[in-house]
């Protein structure tokens, strides 16, 4: 209650006239949190599962005949909800999860935008996290070309988990690339964390091995 008062309104749930539900006070709960850290993952999808419940509700004609035919307008319709959260969070300089989100939802019919979402978000992130979440999207994807060139552009050693290199290393091998794939195992000598970077490096070298292997009998 003695919260300073973020003079943010990014995230802030619209003024409406219609009846207040259930879900308000935790959904203004949960705004409060996502402006103070628009990045806080428990509240983001907590919020995320409220609109998306609300706008299935909304999209539900009541008719339990013609529920299992109408999932894809309310499943449609819920996706919307999310995205809205998401673009109305993602107005904060600061944030880098609702764009990973928003890219997450958009991979598949517009390639362009969710790459450029995705850099965005790693930008934002000092930690890497972001990174490695965008890396993650693209490889599920299929898109590990991509996600090569998006690590190889924003992973910074001395400051990034060294869980990127875990990504990069994959999707150089899914990408038939052994080769670069050993030369992002060696970026592991450049970070800090020396126990981490070990560890990792003991963990994903028999990969690149047998990789290297299999390029050498064929």
């Amino acid at each position: 209650m003695n919260r300073p008062v973020s003079p943010s309104r990014v995230g802030v749930r619209r003024p409406t006239s219609a009846p207040r539900r259930g879900d308000d006070l935790h959904e203004d709960a949960l705004r409060a949190v996502l402006a103070e850290d628009p990045n806080n993952r428990k509240a983001f999808e907590a919020l995320a599962s409220i609109v998306r419940r609300q706008a299935e509700a909304s999209a539900d004609d009541g008719d339990p005949l013609t529920a299992e035919h109408d999932a894809e307008p309310a499943r449609r319709a819920a996706d919307l909800a999310v995205w809205s959260l998401g673009e109305e969070l993602a107005g904060n300089p600061r944030a880098w999860l609702p764009l990973l989100e928003l890219a997450r939802l958009s991979i598949a019919d517009d390639h362009e935008a969710a790459l450029r979402r995705l850099a965005t978000a790693a930008e934002r992130d000092h930690t890497g996290q972001a990174l490695v979440e965008a890396l993650a999207i693209l490889r599920e994807a299929g898109l590990h070309t991509e996600a090569l060139g998006l690590g190889v552009g924003h992973w910074r050693p001395a400051e990034h988990t060294p869980e990127v290199v875990r990504h990069l290393v994959h999707a150089a091998l899914d990408a038939d690339r052994p080769a670069e794939a050993a030369q992002h195992l060696e970026s592991l000598d450049l970070h800090p964390d020396t126990a981490a970077a070990s560890a990792l490096r003991a963990e994903l070298e028999p990969h690149v091995a047998r990789a290297a292997h299999h390029t050498i009998d064929s």
